[in-house]
């Protein structure tokens, strides 16, 4: 799929946007905090690839946004959240150089970016074949796509602000569209292009590019938030993107908003990060 229609969703998604929350009083409420810090040091790196990932606690937090953020989708209703067990983290995205070792090839549109930078055009199946191809190696299943909740749990790291860096995101801290910022946010600038995974500030977690680069697929298959996990059918089969893009507007970049696609789905500004899980 290509960056164009990728973009395309989301301008069709915006508009489905409601009027309501501009038009009423809102009575602003102050989100609740997460507790439970996961400001431990423990860190793995992997043998195979070199993938290094961060050691994120158990705890709970309060998952989408407040009513009153600005430019938020209704999809992202509030609630609380409990992450029952600690897990590891890739502190970046999934680099090419990592892709090659497993896969044997480099789908990247952006190739010349070089091996440190991000791998994309990469579709859910083919993460999973990723994994799959790793464990097999590794000989256990310890890796996999990272829940939605552990990835907005991972990319709060604490914060109950639209971005973990707070209010507004800046270009020097993140990779997207500068051009459009968020609401009362100032602009930036515009790369056009995918950044090297790490060379950008990380978050309180010291996870790296959580807010653009390219977006990150998620294990979950796409729905509205319910007690129980989606179901695939028929007619619901996409699975969940989050974080942004370098080709994105800054409000696609926040840590509670949803996108999702096929997931056989290919873009130049697609690709994920790995969960490994802990002993």
């Amino acid at each position: 799929m290509k960056k164009l229609t990728l973009f395309l969703s989301l301008l069709i998604s915006l508009c489905l946007i409601t009027d309501a929350n501009a038009k009423k009083d809102v009575k602003k409420k102050e989100p609740a905090e997460v507790k439970k810090s996961t400001s431990s040091k423990k860190t793995y790196k992997d043998p195979l690839t070199g993938a290094e990932f961060a050691y994120i606690s158990a705890g709970s937090f309060t998952m989408g946004s407040p009513s009153n953020e600005p430019q938020r989708f209704d999809n992202e209703k509030q609630h609380k959240v409990t992450i029952n067990k600690g897990f590891y983290i890739q502190t970046t995205e999934v680099t090419q150089e990592q892709w090659k070792k497993i896969m044997g090839n480099n789908p990247a549109y952006f190739s010349k970016c070089g091996e440190n930078c991000p791998v994309e055009q990469v579709s859910w199946n083919d993460a999973n074949e990723f994994i799959k191809k790793l464990n097999t190696q590794e000989g256990k299943n310890n890796y996999r796509l990272p829940t939605e909740a552990e990835w907005e749990y991972s990319c709060r790291a604490e914060k109950i602000t639209p971005y973990s860096f707070g209010a507004c995101l800046s270009t020097d801290d993140a990779n997207y569209d500068g051009n459009n910022p968020l609401s009362g946010c100032d602009k930036g600038k515009y790369r056009e292009k995918t950044t090297p995974a790490g060379s950008l500030k990380a978050n309180g977690w010291g996870l790296f590019d959580m807010h653009g680069n390219v977006w990150e697929w998620c294990q979950d298959i796409f729905g509205d938030y319910t007690e129980e996990p989606a179901k695939e059918s028929p007619k619901v089969t996409n699975r969940v993107l989050r974080g942004g893009s370098y080709s994105i507007n800054g409000w696609f970049c926040r840590s509670a908003f949803r996108f999702s696609s096929s997931p056989d789905a290919r873009s130049n500004d697609i690709g994920f990060r790995l969960v490994r899980i802990a002993d």
